[in-house]
């Protein structure tokens, strides 16, 4: 194919969920956007285009889970992580690798350089599969996945990202993906629920990226509580677009103990101003409204993204008190402390490469939210009541 090279037909975006079949007015392929315009192009792509993990553990819906790691922001560059190594000599039932997951666009927007092959993201993806400490990890724990920016292409971008369909597309190869459910439709939300009744945890991965609207840019920039993004009123900001709600709407009645929504940007802050759901506080406060018209019991939010370990817990999100843990980073770490206090929050953040680690007691009827450093050391934690 001869690459692009109009940053016009680029830049138009996708606002809609992708078709299953491609748009025709009559016999004449007519694309409604750029991602519609490369879609023949991508359905042409050989196997051997696609990076592959190395081949992990398969998930055991039967057995009740008793403890899962959470980590985020992995940079498949750097030549060392001991918060990787230290994972790989956790004991635990389930991974949860939540987004960022590679730094596929270090070296800028893929439309911007004319890569609708996504050659970065793809090495990135390469790279990572061949690390040692991650082979190890990937062989010791079953795992699931969300993704985030950098492993979707582009920082902080949604659906206006002209290559997505590719990005999709590599995610899922790489995670052996494709062949389950969350292969067959467009965007990565996905959903598995472990163990018998009375001991059934839910796992519901989010995609805040594939159907993201674009953000209200800051006024500004680094300004406390402005520090990227301005909350937005507008109804037409849209998170996880309309199928996923809809699928949102149906998981949350499954029957479940337990459930750990993961999303990859932050769900319950409300203190600062770079990506997060109070960024569009319509669709934060239809996600709340959503957990409370379903009935859904036993909510916990999972989520990455921030370059530092949270903990969070908020009394009037929901009917009842629910949690949520931020575990990040693995190897990206800009800080060693921070100032950053919600209303929300418990105890300070750890901006140190960490991980996190959710404990269950069926017994009593309570998680354990703690950020691990990257020695493995505790360093925060809470615990809270599920039932």
């Amino acid at each position: 194919m001869q690459k692009l090279t109009s940053l016009a037909i680029l830049s138009l975006l996708a606002a809609c969920q992708s078709p299953a079949e491609l748009p025709l007015i009559g016999d004449v392929f007519a694309p409604r956007s750029a991602d519609e315009a490369l879609e023949p192009y991508y359905r042409t792509l050989p196997d051997d285009f696609f990076p592959r993990a190395p081949a992990g553990r398969p998930l055991d819906a039967s057995k009740p889970l008793t403890r899962i790691l959470v980590a985020s922001c992995f940079d498949e560059e750097k030549s060392d992580s001991a918060a990787m190594r230290s994972l790989a000599g956790e004991d635990a039932d389930l991974f949860l690798m939540i987004g960022d997951n590679v730094y596929g666009d270090r070296d800028g927007p893929a439309y911007v350089n004319n890569q609708p092959e996504l050659n970065e993201l793809r090495a990135s993806f390469s790279d990572l599969a061949a690390r040692e400490d991650f082979k190890a990890v990937r062989a010791k724990f079953p795992m699931m996945v969300a993704w985030d920016d950098h492993d979707f292409g582009a920082n902080d971008a949604g659906r206006d990202f002209p290559f997505r369909r590719l990005a999709e597309r590599i995610h899922e190869r790489f995670w052996g993906l494709e062949n389950e459910d969350v292969g067959a439709y467009p965007g990565t939300y996905y959903a598995r629920t472990f163990g018998p009744e009375g001991q059934r945890t839910q796992v519901i991965v989010l995609d805040t990226r594939f159907f993201r609207s674009p953000l209200t840019p800051t006024d500004a920039w680094n300004q406390k509580g402005k520090e990227r993004y301005l909350p937005s009123a507008d109804p037409e900001q849209d998170m996880l677009g309309n199928d996923q709600w809809t699928w949102l709407e149906n998981r949350l009645q499954d029957p479940a103990d337990l459930r750990l929504i993961v999303s990859s940007v932050q769900v319950l802050p409300t203190v600062h101003g770079y990506e997060a759901w109070s960024i569009l506080p319509i669709e934060q406060q239809r996600l709340y409204r959503l957990v409370r018209e379903t009935e859904a019991k036993g909510v916990v939010f999972v989520s990455g993204d921030r370059h530092s370990g949270f903990l969070y817990t908020s009394n009037t999100a929901l009917p009842y008190p629910v949690s949520e843990i931020t575990a990040s980073s693995l190897n990206v770490s800009f800080a060693a402390t921070t100032e950053e206090t919600d209303t929300v929050q418990v105890g300070a953040g750890y901006p140190p490469e960490n991980y996190g680690a959710i404990g269950i007691d069926w017994t009593a009827g309570t998680v354990s939210l703690a950020i691990h450093a990257n020695s493995g050391e505790r360093v925060r934690e809470l615990t809270a009541s599920f039932r």
